[in-house]
């Protein structure tokens, strides 16, 4: 019983899981931390027990329902990527209240329109986030409270509303995970407690070379809190076999490999980013010297797939997911296919259709949009319930039965799949996904920008990068000077990864005969954009910012 804890029918929360666990293997390591000097919370690394962990869990629960928190409410936390965000998120869990993660990089602007739209009741920050969120918080005319988080017990507010005081069960909203969409602002994806459990079962019964052993992995995992994989989808994984997360802060490649080592890793998480970073990095001596027995991503260079099994010793499984559906396709046994982009098979009680423009299935070995479902009389069981106040956009994602991706994959003679492109007109840089309409929405309002078009450009470090093709007022002509206001505007405004890294400067953008924006138009067959005239690298002040705040 104790190594299906995803499959008891008497647990109804992600905390009920926890404490399931904690019973189970009480003093086994729960959370680690790895030990960097120069940063400001835990420089020498730490490691608690689940019994440990659950104390924290039991005394922040107390904390919150002695203020009047309880099915119902909604709070959102910006604890960046620390461990405090899952103590904090198991606690409330408990109680029913629905969980905001937000993305520490963002900025007024998109603390704005997550907590205006959310109608969050309050907001638990670190004092470091705290002079963009009051600016973020003024401008909303219904002001959640806010909380500051400093030390184990935090001075938290009295709930200003009721909520329902109902116990919470399986269908009960967890947490709301706003991902960007692809024609306008950020949706929030509604995550039942069901999804726990139902994203738990696939990824720890996917076995083959996923095989996850009860009590014994470690998991390392460098993306942050605020992505579905790491709040909604591994993290409940290692709860649910009793394994130990390990939070680093971030993606650090100077420490990567001693940072594995040092902390026992046994299992890692990667994006696209991390194979050709480390690849790229002097030989070391010390890269093998580890106990990790797999690696779980997505995004890899078919041609570097095989270089870094060889050279570091262990393979990485290629996965498919999305907020939405969670891990829903693992490339996890022979024959992987390395090399052609190969995302596996689907994962226990996941089908899957591939659907033309007309809504047929194709033809074998013909690519069509990816369509996902769960297996049984309810396909959206255990996947998210909506999108959050956005009927239109849930109906036009759950269609006839299916939820349909926006991937375009191919079917294999072999019964595996071949990711080939994405259908949504979606940005994706280092795993982070951004709208377009959202950029190009923020440099609108520059003085000097009379239509701007955001695109995607190839990126050797980061799989994309934003392109802003930008068309001028007539009293202003584009220059380098007025690349950088654009770029200091959104990097003012949005998260340093929305921000361009090239801008573009042309006398007009191409539309339709209806006037719409043609953005297919923009750029030519085989035509590299950045080397036009008039193009103009922004990349290094992107990066500046990056590292400012700590990013990539």
């Amino acid at each position: 019983m104790n190594a299906e804890i995803w499959a008891r029918t008497d647990l109804s929360t992600a905390c009920d899981a926890f404490m399931a666990a904690t019973a189970a293997n009480p003093e086994g390591a729960c959370i680690a931390v790895p030990a960097r000097a120069d940063r400001d919370y835990l420089p020498g690394g730490a490691e608690w027990s689940y019994r440990e962990v659950a104390a924290s869990v039991k005394r922040l629960q107390a904390l919150y329902a002695a203020a009047g928190f309880t099915t119902g409410h909604r709070i959102a936390l910006l604890l960046d990527n620390r461990p405090d965000i899952l103590v904090h998120m198991l606690a409330l869990n408990g109680l029913g209240v629905c969980v905001l993660p937000l993305n520490p990089d963002y900025r007024q602007d998109d603390l704005r329109f997550v907590l205006g739209h959310a109608e969050v009741d309050l907001v638990v920050a670190l004092p470091s986030r705290l002079r963009t969120l009051t600016g973020a918080v003024a401008t909303l005319d219904v002001q959640p409270a806010i909380a500051v988080c400093e030390g184990d017990d935090p001075e938290i507010p009295a709930a200003r509303r009721p909520g329902t005081g109902e116990a919470p069960g399986r269908e009960t909203t967890a947490a709301i995970l706003y991902t960007s969409g692809t024609t306008g602002m950020p949706k929030g994806c509604v995550i039942p407690n069901e999804y726990f459990y139902f994203a738990a079962e696939r990824y720890l019964t996917a076995g083959g070379l996923m095989t996850v052993r009860f009590g014994q992995e470690r998991l390392f995992n460098p993306l942050p809190m605020f992505y579905a994989n790491s709040f909604a989808i591994s993290n409940m994984a290692m709860i649910m076999s009793a394994n130990c997360m390990i939070f680093p802060d971030r993606f650090r490649p100077k420490s990567w490999w001693r940072d594995l080592r040092e902390t026992g890793a046994t299992i890692l998480h990667y994006l696209g980013l991390i194979p050709p970073v480390t690849l790229a990095a002097p030989f070391d001596p010390d890269e093998r010297r580890h106990h990790v027995r797999f690696g779980v991503g997505a995004g890899i260079d078919p041609d570097q797939q095989r270089t870094f099994e060889s050279r570091f010793g262990m393979p990485l499984v290629e996965v498919w997911g999305m907020s939405e559906v969670a891990i829903s396709t693992a490339a996890n046994v022979e024959p992987r296919s390395e090399g052609r982009r190969s995302i596996g098979r689907p994962l226990r009680g996941m089908e899957i259709a591939l659907i033309d423009d007309r809504g047929d299935e194709v033809d074998p070995s013909m690519p069509g949009e990816l369509c996902v479902r769960r297996a049984g009389p309810d396909p959206r069981r255990g996947l998210f319930r909506e999108y959050f106040r956005d009927p239109e956009a849930t109906a036009e994602a759950w269609r006839d039965g299916w939820f349909h991706t926006g991937d375009i994959v191919r079917r294999e003679v072999d019964g595996s799949y071949t990711f080939v492109d994405r259908k949504k007109h979606m940005i994706r840089r280092s795993g982070q996904n951004i709208a377009a309409a959202e950029v190009e929405s923020c440099l609108a309002q520059h003085e000097h920008v009379r239509q701007v078009a955001c695109i995607p450009v190839p990126d050797d470090l980061r799989q994309e990068e934003v392109m802003a093709c930008v068309v001028t007022v007539p009293e202003r002509s584009g220059d380098a000077a007025l690349a950088m206001e654009i770029v200091d505007l959104a990097l003012a405004r949005l998260a340093y990864f929305k921000a361009p890294g090239w801008v573009l400067f042309l006398d007009s953008l191409p539309t339709t005969s209806t006037q719409k924006l043609q953005k297919s138009a923009i750029v030519g067959p085989g035509e590299d954009p950045t080397m036009r005239p008039g193009c103009f690298d922004m990349r290094q002040r992107k990066q500046g910012a990056a590292k400012a705040d700590g990013g990539q």
